[in-house]
């Protein structure tokens, strides 16, 4: 077998418009050899390697050799076609058919292999070189141009090109038929971009039901066998898709129409009625099948080329014919057409030639999948109409995704898709109604936003993409950012950060007044990004070549373009670069953006390593001021631009191994929608990385650095919230990455770079005082180095509590300047709106070396000074408390008697912080305190009892912590002897004492009750009530203490405390539901008990203080029913006679009953309506009853009745119903 390489140049009338051309009848009078010839042209040089034999004297005399005359699948082609079977079309014979393996397969595979055409690698049958010819003209020529190339084409070219230009990759057809499903990103399939939605994508893929996609239903129906009648007639398809019989549905045919063009389904209609974004199951299932089963579709040339083959007789006969089979659907347009015809003057007739739908594409026609514009406007616009419920939300990130899932395939649909979901956003009438009420868009809304400002920003990034797309796209961009209700980037907040192409800022002009900027929309950013380039050829060669180094490179300034090692670096903003990375990627370029992503990496390093060498110099002086103005006014993470989750993704993604391979793309409709676990490998090492480094530990670095970047909170609560949930977010993906000997020292290397950069670190020992907290990012650096490095973690994370926001007296820093940092104006208190937010994580760092500190002492103590000093807030100091105790005192263990004092301490800090502020949480914390101090022991409780001053109120300190003290269920707990006992019983009383000296309002009940046992102490605590009684005490309280004295058995106190509170009362006429009314019966009653004279005393006091007519007249009969004493204590004597109502002190009260009874009455009467009544005629009732007590009240009550009649005789309907009751 020999070989010999032969230069096929185009036939000398190849570029005139006219040529030779033999008459073709058929296929039999076309040689394959003229047919290669004659479509080379379209294809341009090639170089074809044939199989010669021995012998083979054609090629050494510069012939042509006759091909063989074999028919094969294309590369990728699915399992439709093997050797053996027949293939697609029709080919030289009408009976060709795939060749078996021979000799010649690897010779030619290997040639197809070096033009491009086919895969290296892979075994396949060589195709003829007319089919070589013919799928590429059919990839890259619209057909009109091939035509207008040739006066005739032969046929059997015509049906090779008119074969080859259906789409060949299943690929597209999913994506155009369903959302993203599966992994982030499946496996390459050949000819493919990985299908997943790039990172950044935000939908919830694995919500979507897999069975119920187009996609998958295509799937079903084809491989049910429910497509048939499939035709093909020039770069038209049709057929018919059954949809089987469901129980609620009927069995339904579908007709289904395709148009295709270069490889590109153009069009499609399907009488199923779809209303969709996406193709219908039934365009799928006939797509699938034209793609997997060619051999047994039906192809014929365009319909206008079969009619130029037709004389004047089967013309008739056909159109005749056609009009007969479809008479109701066509004939009247066959009428006006033949109208049209016959008219000389017609605009028909103007026009040369005939429209032919099965012809394929013009020159101008633009090449591009079928995309429903329609379907996609009115979609995002009901999702926009929902508001973010029924899943709408999830619904647009999904169109997001596919958008960006468009993009990696380079399909030109993606900004065509993009541009239509845009003009939708804008056009939300939420827009105008929010920017009216000055209200704040949602948060999950303003995601949205931020997502297709991204995607904006990849689009014009494309590095390949033609200048007139970047001005239509910039135009475009213009004129929405000129809307009014256009949203601002940083979510309607003013904004400081710098121009997106521009370095930050410097010295005095950072601290510009932003007020004079113009605001920043959501496409700012794409708008100035259409101003960057990709012709630098510094960056042409990082991204093109593994192997661009420069070792002889000696410039090492601050923006030399290799480093030390003569690797290549990339100084540019480094948003700005990792925007182009973030492009690369969404273009399909995932190699060109690994190799500018690991540049800006080791830029990143190396200034790492300058910022260092610039604090050493600078940190006496630095440390002595304590605090610095130098900060980094754009942080890296919570950016608009997200640069280091872009980094840390493309990185990532180039050590990815998946746990099963998947091969080939009809594995991949098999596994669709199945979850894979992912695990990340040390894949081996690029040439820009140190030895022992990879793509796993340079995406943990960079991770690293962008968590721990010194950087100042933004202004505003959507750029605030944002900043938070990027750190969470990327320290998740962190968290999925299992770690090993080799990202430890990582770990470690950027905590102790960390610990020592000074203010360019977020963990340096000088920082900003609006510098954004690294609480949560610490966190997790301390749970990862505690295993492997104790007292590192611990540093990290105690130089990370601090929270200078809330520090009260923060020092001017130092205003200078170094470089990469801007400064700003120190003095400036920000409207921090996530506070609560930070000072939870800043709690939950604690918490976390809490627990992993116990049982060590000195750990514990050093935890401890750190949450007393950097915490300001009670209720996360009480949380600290409680875990610490919980931690302390766990089942399985006995309590760690050092945890529980911390515990304490932190919980009398909350006592103290909470005495003098309202704390809706008060008493719960003081019952905790409590238990606290009784868990630890009897010298706790007796402490706290000794300073409860300082830490309860009075209230607290006797109701509940005195209290508890006494109470049986402690002294059981702690095992107290007397002794003991009788030391606590003791402080308590004092403290009892004290309270009630303090406030006796409060505690003097409280005092007692605790004093009861102790006869002096007691005295003490009643002396203390009886001094406070007539100056600082109310009713209430004293009639309380009262009736416990009564139930103490001394009614004397008793009485004495009730007739002390009876003068602090006063019972208007019209309060006969008073709450003290009961008090006040029970007053009398306990002094008519006592004897008469303490019943004289108190009528007097109860006559001044009640002037309520009804209390009064039942305080009377009670008075009346029994003799003073009847029920007299201590043996006293009773007089054994009724008092007389006509006598003191029981007229003295009947008076005064009449009195209020008159006086009531007239009261009433002045503001009475009709519906009230019947109720003052049973008042009047009452009345007469307590006028009839004494011995002329019939007379009196007959005078006052009178009266009324005269005074109130206006009242008609009213005195007619008191005469008819009273006379």
């Amino acid at each position: 077998m020999a070989s010999i390489c032969i230069r096929l140049r185009p036939p000398q009338w190849a570029n005139s418009q006219h040529r030779p051309l033999r008459p073709c009848k058929g296929r039999g009078g076309v040689t394959q050899g003229w047919l290669a010839a004659f479509l080379v042209p379209f294809i341009g040089y090639i170089h074809f390697r044939y199989p010669l034999r021995s012998g083979a004297i054609m090629a050494e005399r510069g012939q042509l050799p006759f091909p063989a005359k074999r028919l094969c699948c294309r590369p990728g082609y699915g399992s439709g076609c093997r050797p053996g079977q027949r293939a697609g079309g029709m080919g030289f014979s009408s009976g060709a058919l795939c060749a078996g393996p021979s000799s010649a397969t690897a010779t030619v595979a290997a040639a197809a292999a070096a033009l491009g055409l086919l895969p290296l690698g892979k075994t396949q049958s060589p195709e003829s070189l007319l089919d070589i010819a013919a799928r590429k003209v059919a990839e890259k020529w619209p057909f009109q141009q091939v035509e207008e190339q040739f006066e005739r084409i032969p046929e059997p070219v015509q049906r090779r090109i008119v074969y080859w230009s259906f789409p060949r990759s299943e690929r597209e057809i999913c994506m155009y038929s369903s959302f993203n499903t599966g992994a982030e990103d499946l496996a390459t399939v050949p000819g493919g971009a990985a299908a997943g939605t790039a990172p950044g994508g935000g939908a919830d893929i694995a919500a979507v039901d897999e069975n119920r996609l187009p996609f998958r239903r295509g799937i079903v129906l084809l491989d049910g066998g429910y497509v048939d009648n499939v035709l093909q007639v020039g770069f038209h398809l049709s057929g018919t898709v059954t949809d089987p019989a469901m129980q609620s549905e009927p069995e339904t045919v579908c007709n289904v129409a395709i148009s295709f063009d270069r490889c590109k389904i153009t069009s499609v209609t399907c009488s199923c009625g779809n209303k969709d974004i996406f193709y219908c199951a039934h365009v799928v299932a006939l797509s699938l099948y034209r793609i997997r089963k060619p051999d047994q579709v039906k192809l014929h040339l365009p319909i206008s080329e079969t009619l130029f083959q037709m004389n004047r007789d089967q013309l008739q006969k056909f159109v005749q014919y056609l009009i007969t089979v479809h008479h109701t659907e066509v004939l009247p347009t066959a009428q006006k057409l033949a109208d049209e015809i016959l008219s000389q003057n017609s605009e028909i007739n103007q026009v040369h030639g005939a429209p032919d739908p099965t012809a394929g594409a013009s020159i101008d026609d633009e090449n591009c999948w079928h995309l429903d514009e329609e379907q996609v406007q009115e979609q995002v616009k009901l999702f926009l109409s929902q508001g973010g419920y029924h899943g709408s939300g999830k619904q647009l990130n999904l169109l997001f995704a596919k958008v960006r899932e468009m993009l990696k395939m380079r399909d030109s649909n993606g900004a065509r898709m993009l541009t239509l979901i845009t003009e939708q956003f804008m056009a939300d009438p939420r827009l105008s109604l929010w920017t009216q009420q000055g209200t704040a868009m949602t948060d999950k809304y303003r995601q949205l936003w931020d997502e297709l400002g991204g995607l904006w920003m990849c689009i014009v990034l494309n590095p390949h993409c033609k200048l007139e797309q970047k001005v239509s796209w910039l135009k475009q961009l213009k004129k929405w950012n000129g809307v009014d209700v256009c949203p601002w980037e940083d979510g309607n907040h003013g904004n400081e950060l710098p121009n997106l192409t521009n370095a930050l800022p410097q010295g005095a002009n950072a601290n510009q007044d932003s007020s004079n900027r113009p605001h920043r929309t959501v496409f700012t950013r794409a708008i100035e990004a259409c101003e960057l380039h990709w012709q630098d050829s510094h960056l042409q060669h990082i991204i093109s070549s593994d192997l661009y180094t420069n070792y002889c490179y000696h410039e090492h300034t601050e923006n030399s373009l290799f480093d030390s090692r003569g690797w290549p670096l990339w100084h540019e903003h480094v948003p700005t670069a990792c925007a182009r990375v973030d492009a690369l990627r969404s273009h399909g370029y995932p190699q060109e953006a690994l190799r500018l992503a690991i540049a800006i990496v080791n830029t990143l390093r190396r200034q790492q390593q300058k910022q260092l060498e610039m604090f050493q110099a600078q940190k006496k002086e630095l440390l002595q001021i304590g605090v610095t103005s130098i900060t980094n006014l754009e942080g890296w993470v919570g950016h608009p631009l997200d640069p280091i989750g872009t980094l840390f993704s493309s990185l990532i993604e180039a050590c990815r191994v998946d746990d099963e391979s998947f091969h080939g793309f009809s594995d991949f409709t098999e596994n669709m929608g199945q979850c894979k676990s992912l695990e990340y490998q040390h894949l081996p090492a690029h040439k820009f990385l140190e030895e022992g480094e990879s793509y796993l530990t340079l995406a943990v670095e960079v991770a690293l650095i962008g968590l721990g970047q010194q950087r100042i909170m933004p202004d505003g609560l959507y750029a605030q919230e944002k900043v938070c949930r990027n750190e969470e977010q990327l320290i998740s993906k962190l968290q999925e990455i299992e770690l090993d000997d080799t990202l430890v020292k990582i770990f470690r290397k950027q905590a102790v770079f960390l610990l020592e950069a000074g203010p360019y670190s977020g963990l340096g020992e000088v920082i900003h005082r609006d510098s954004v907290p690294m609480h949560t990012f610490a966190k997790y650096l301390f749970t990862c180095l505690l295993p492997h490095d104790a007292e590192l973690a611990y540093k990290s994370a105690l130089r990370a509590m601090r929270l200078l926001v809330l520090e009260s007296m923060a020092p001017l820093g130092d205003t200078s300047r170094p470089h990469h940092i801007a400064s700003v104006v120190p003095n400036r208190y920000p409207r921090w709106f996530t506070l609560s937010h930070i000072e939870s994580q800043q709690c939950e760092l604690a918490s976390t070396m809490l627990t992993a500190a116990k049982g060590d002492v000195q750990r514990l103590e050093t935890v401890l000074e750190s949450i007393q000093k950097n915490i300001h807030s009670s209720s996360h100091i009480f949380k600290l408390a409680q875990d610490a105790f919980k931690i302390a005192t766990l089942m399985d263990s006995l309590p760690d008697i050092t945890l529980l004092k911390v515990s304490l301490e932190l919980g009398l800090q909350v006592m103290r912080m909470t005495l003098s502020t309202l704390n809706w949480r008060r008493r719960e914390m003081v019952r905790w305190l409590v238990t606290c101090a009784t868990e630890i022991g009897v010298y706790a409780l007796d402490s706290i009892m000794q300073n409860w001053f300082t830490l309860f109120t009075p209230t607290e300190a006797t109701s509940i912590v005195a209290t508890t003290v006494m109470s049986n269920s402690t002294i059981v707990h702690l095992h107290l002897d007397c002794h003991q006992q009788e030391k606590l019983a003791s402080s308590a009383r004092t403290l009892a004492l004290q309270c009630a000296m303090k406030d006796p309002q409060n505690c003097a009940l409280s005092a007692l009750t605790l004093c009861e046992k102790d006869h002096i102490a007691f005295e003490t605590a009643y002396q203390i009530v009886l001094d406070a009684a007539t100056t600082s005490m109310s009713y209430s309280q004293l009639f309380t203490i009262a009736r416990y004295m009564e139930h103490r058995g001394y009614p004397m106190r008793a009485y004495k405390l009730a007739t002390l509170a009876i003068t602090h009362l006063n019972l208007s006429y019209n309060q006969d539901t008073h709450p003290a009314i009961n008090d006040v019966l029970w007053a009398c009653a306990l002094s008519h008990s006592l004897g008469k004279n303490e019943l004289a005393a108190v009528i007097p006091l109860v006559v001044k203080s009640v002037k309520c007519a009804t209390v009064l007249s039942d305080i009377l009969r009670r008075c009346t029913l029994t003799t003073p004493g009847m029920v007299g204590l201590h043996g006293r004597r009773n007089s054994g006679k009724l008092m007389s109502l006509d006598k003191a002190p029981l007229r003295q009260l009947l008076d005064a009953t009449i009195g209020a009874y008159i006086n009531t009455t007239h009261s009433r009467l002045t503001h009475i309506s009709p519906r009230h009544y019947s109720e003052f005629i049973e008042f009047l009732t009452k009345a007469r009853e307590t006028f009839l007590m004494a011995h002329d009240g019939h007379i009196q009550f007959t005078q006052f009745i009178d009266n009324l009649k005269q005074i109130y005789k206006g009242k008609k309907k009213l005195m007619m119903l008191v005469r008819e009751r009273f006379g």
